[in-house]
């Protein structure tokens, strides 16, 4: 009696537990990318697949299983092909913020990393504000781990500290460089006219410009901070982790910032 019940009871290591966490981590951060976009119903047509070849197998069907199962050898291929753009932006957070960073991880337990390089928080709020009263369009990434030379490579080289005159003159609308993104890396501008991938994001709002399209693009598979002053209503918008808050005043932008970057 007593050996029949010996392979009822399942050996669970301290590794097979951190193996488990790993999958279901990396399958989040898939989910994440995909979420809100047409890939999301490839992704679930791909998994009802594959749970439907393990069906057949269990099942035993010959014929059926050995015609899923040629699908199923070329699944890496065939992804990589379908998801090539989500695939793409999931290597560039792996390199850009970690995939088991804090920052990815927020939605599990309210964690936040801050305090990366130095910006003038005064400076960036100022033109802000000011921009915001003349409705003077703006598009601002601030970065942290990640300094995103390929989208600084994108635009014009300045390499200016951060003021709020240089950021006003930039993105005034007769400038040649306002049209684009500045790039902010550790209280330097780097680069202006930047182009910036826009958010695939299907449920974004239809009211939203470009400016927070790109906003919101750049915060997904990174770990930058976007700024974006509207030119048609002057509302000032943040966005972070992909997730876009809008209509911000000044004082909250500060108190944001200066929590992000530990400034004082």
């Amino acid at each position: 009696m007593m050996q029949s019940l010996i392979p009822l009871f399942i050996t669970l290591r301290w590794l097979d537990v951190i193996d488990i966490l790993i999958v279901a981590a990396l399958l989040y951060q898939l989910y994440s990318l995909v979420k809100g976009t047409t890939a999301i119903h490839i992704f679930f047509g791909i998994l009802a697949f594959y749970l439907l070849w393990l069906l057949v197998k269990a099942l035993n069907m010959q014929l059926l299983a050995t015609i899923l199962g040629q699908f199923i050898g070329v699944g890496v291929i065939a992804l990589i092909i379908v998801f090539q753009q989500e695939l793409r932006r999931f290597l560039l957070m792996i390199g850009s913020r970690g995939i088991f960073s804090k920052e990815n991880f927020k939605n599990f337990g309210g964690l936040r990393v801050s305090g990366y390089g130095s910006l003038n928080v005064d400076a960036v709020v100022l033109a802000c504000q000011r921009m915001a009263l003349q409705h003077t369009g703006a598009l601002m990434i601030l970065t942290r781990r990640s300094d995103l030379k390929y989208y600084v490579n994108t635009g014009e080289r300045i390499d200016s500290e951060v003021t709020a005159n240089m950021l006003e003159a930039i993105f005034f609308k007769n400038n040649p460089l306002h049209d684009g993104a500045v790039i902010i890396t550790d209280n330097r501008i780097k680069a202006a006219k930047c182009v910036l991938p826009l958010t695939e994001n299907k449920v974004f709002p239809f009211q939203l410009g470009l400016r927070h399209r790109a906003a919101v693009g750049i915060s997904e598979p990174s770990d930058a901070i976007a700024l974006v002053v509207s030119e048609q209503t002057g509302e000032i918008s943040i966005a972070r982790n992909g997730a876009l808050k809008t209509n911000i005043n000044p004082k909250q932008l500060k108190e944001i910032l200066q929590e992000e970057f530990g400034a004082d």
